[in-house]
């Protein structure tokens, strides 16, 4: 008998698939706002209200709910009987992965916060910390689909 997950699959990996790139969007987005933030501030501007709106309702609004869901349909594609061979590497490439893409969210979160405060970083280091997802992406992409 086939159970409820093998029958729901293709619905979870979809939802799953969504979530992800929203959460991958944001992933991208944040900290390039947090650039601008930084750099007006620089010029001896305040930054616009814009910029503290847009960085709060991204990572709220956006975000958040995506990571959560990204998980959840996750966990579950994950409990689905066969889809994970738990002796291969890819599993555990992925998973490694994705906890610290969710390290780097948090993290961002954190920063938000000391924007807030006029700390963090400079916009140089916040365009370098921008391509921590890309390569988290890239190890998680290649993970799923190569399978080693």
């Amino acid at each position: 008998m086939i159970d409820f997950l093998t029958l729901a699959y293709p619905w979870i990996k979809s939802l799953h698939i969504m979530a992800v790139m929203s959460w991958m969007a944001g992933l991208f987005y944040l900290p390039r706002l947090f650039v601008y933030h930084v750099e007006r501030r620089r010029e001896g501007n305040e930054p616009t209200a814009s910029f503290v709106i847009m960085e709060e309702k991204l990572l709220r609004m956006i975000m958040n709910p995506a990571m959560l869901v990204s998980w959840a349909c996750g966990v579950l594609l994950v409990m689905t009987p066969g889809i994970v061979v738990w002796s291969m590497i890819w599993p555990w490439t992925k998973a490694i992965a994705v906890i610290a893409m969710t390290w780097f969210h948090m993290w961002l979160a954190g920063q938000r916060k000391k924007l807030l405060l006029s700390e963090g970083l400079t916009g140089r280091q916040y365009r370098m910390m921008n391509e921590v997802p890309t390569l988290l992406m890239a190890i998680i992409v290649v993970s799923v689909v190569v399978k080693f």
